[in-house]
């Protein structure tokens, strides 16, 4: 599949979730779907639930503290690189394999017990999207801005749930980082890569 094609939508989730109002759109429309997507996480390969490859992460030994989100075919669509020596766990995604800043697609921040998601026009202190914990701490509902509109769902390690109208591959971006655990009081050169069991390049 070339760079910009369309992909093929993965499989509709077999439960019903209430679509947003309008469209949330950061990676491309082309990840948008008309319903509910629910999506397998298995040693970084993201799968729908026929078991299709939809995603995969990577991370390159040359590129410490930076990890690659990529479709079925291979294409980067996000690198998403840990900032150290920060006061909060900071990571940035960058479109395709970019560190430019007019390529920033957005940037995410741990505070207490959230994750604040701020796209990359966004220079203000009111994130865009937030990641709060649910009832346990193996779930997530991620949140557009401040208000109680949930997006998408993250169930433990290794299930998401994306309402209709969502760029799902914005959530897996997102998600990655919620795996990683952004801790602010880790800056270890490689710490980044601490606990993922991608693929290497």
């Amino acid at each position: 599949m070339a760079t910009g094609q369309a992909p093929r939508n993965p499989i509709p989730a077999m439960r019903t979730y209430p679509p947003v109002e309008h469209p949330v759109v950061v990676i491309g429309p082309q990840y948008l779907a008309q319903y509910p997507v629910e999506l397998a996480v298995n040693d970084f390969k993201v799968s729908d639930i026929n078991g299709t490859l939809v995603f995969k992460v990577k991370f390159k030994l040359s590129s410490i503290n930076r990890l690659f989100l990529n479709d079925a075919a291979g294409n980067t669509l996000v690198n998403l690189r840990k900032k150290t020596m920060t006061m909060h766990g900071r990571w940035e995604a960058f479109r395709g394999e970019s560190k430019e800043e007019n390529d920033l697609l957005f940037t995410a921040k741990k505070s207490k017990t959230e994750v604040d998601v701020f796209l990359g026009n966004n220079k203000g202190e009111v994130p865009d999207f937030k990641v709060k914990e649910g009832y346990s701490k193996s779930s997530r509902s991620i949140l557009l801005r401040d208000s109680n509109t949930m997006i998408a769902q993250v169930h433990g390690r290794d299930t998401l749930a994306i309402m209709p109208n969502v760029d799902y591959a914005f959530i897996v971006a997102l998600l990655v980082v919620i795996l990683e655990g952004i801790n602010p009081d880790d800056h270890r050169e490689g710490a980044a890569l601490k606990g993922i069991n991608g693929v290497i390049a």
